[in-house]
C-alpha cells in the first residue's frame, strides 16, 4: 500500500509540474506576462549574439525532441519495464519533458530581429489562430484520455490494486477530421503571431520538423499496435491539414 501511495503521489507531483510547463509554455510563446519569453529575457542569454542563440537554441530543443521520441519507443519501454513499474512509467515520462521544457524556458536566447510585424485586422486573426491553436491542443487530449496521457490514471488504477488496462482504438471528435489534432494545435500555436523574429522562426521551424519525422515513428508504432485498423484509418483520414469539401488527400 505504501509503495503504491508513493506512485499516487508521484503522479501528481509530475501532471503538476507538467502543469506549470504547459502553462508557462503559453506565455512563453506569445509573449506573455512571463519574465523570460521567446523574444524576451532578463538575466540568462538576454545578451546572446546570433551564433550562440542558435547553437545553444538547436541544442535545447535538439534535447526535449531526443528525450520525447526515444522514450515513447516501445522498444525503450520494454527496457525500463525491467526496473520501472508500469504504473510510473507515463508520469517520469511526463516529468522528464516537463523539467526538460523548463530548462529551454530558462536557457533559451531570445533573437528579437522581427522577420514579419502586422497590425489591425490581420494582427487580430493571428492572435485569434494563435489561441485556437492551443485551445485544439489541449482540447485534444481530453478527446482521448487526458488522465492516461500524463500519467494520472495509471497510478489511480495501481492504487486500487487492480491492473492497468490496454488502450482501445477510438477516433472521438477532432480525430475524425485529422489523425493528430494535438500536433496540429501546436503548429497553429507556433506559427500564428502578429511579430515573428528570427528567433520565433528558429522555434517554429525546428518543432515543425521535429513533429513531421516524430509522426512518422508514432504512425508506425500505431500501425504495429492496431494494425488494419489503423491502416484504414490512415487511408480515410489526413494525418494534420484537414481535408475540404471531401477531396481526396
Amino acid at each position: 500500500m505504501i509503495s503504491r501511495l508513493l506512485i499516487l503521489l508521484y503522479a501528481i507531483v509530475s501532471y503538476v509540474i507538467f502543469t506549470i510547463s504547459f502553462l508557462y509554455a503559453l506565455g512563453f510563446v506569445g509573449n506573455y506576462v512571463v519574465p523570460k519569453s521567446i523574444d524576451m529575457s532578463i538575466g540568462v542569454g538576454s545578451s546572446a549574439n546570433w551564433g550562440e542563440a542558435i547553437v545553444v537554441n538547436l541544442l535545447l530543443m535538439s534535447l526535449f525532441a531526443i528525450q520525447h521520441s526515444v522514450m515513447a519507443r516501445p522498444a525503450f519501454k520494454r527496457w525500463w519495464a525491467k526496473f520501472l513499474p508500469l504504473a510510473c512509467q507515463r508520469s517520469t515520462y511526463v516529468l522528464l519533458s516537463s523539467l526538460i521544457l523548463l530548462l529551454l524556458f530558462w536557457q533559451w536566447r531570445p533573437i528579437p530581429t522581427p522577420v514579419w510585424q502586422a497590425s489591425g485586422i490581420a494582427a487580430w486573426l493571428l492572435i485569434g489562430v494563435h489561441w485556437l491553436g492551443w485551445l485544439i491542443a489541449f482540447a485534444s487530449t481530453h478527446m482521448i484520455d487526458h488522465f492516461d496521457l500524463f500519467g494520472l490514471r495509471q497510478a489511480f488504477v495501481a492504487f486500487r490494486g487492480s491492473e492497468i488496462p490496454g488502450q482501445s482504438f477510438r477516433t472521438p471528435l477532432l480525430y475524425k477530421i485529422v489523425r493528430h489534432p494535438l500536433m496540429l494545435g501546436f503548429l497553429l500555436a507556433f506559427w500564428a503571431t502578429p511579430e515573428m523574429t528570427v528567433g520565433h522562426v528558429l522555434f517554429a521551424i525546428a518543432n515543425t520538423a521535429y513533429i513531421l519525422v516524430a509522426l512518422q515513428f508514432e504512425e508506425r508504432d500505431l500501425i504495429a499496435e492496431f494494425g488494419a485498423t489503423y491502416q484504414d484509418y490512415r487511408r480515410r483520414v489526413p494525418m494534420l491539414l484537414p481535408r475540404l469539401f471531401g477531396a481526396p488527400r
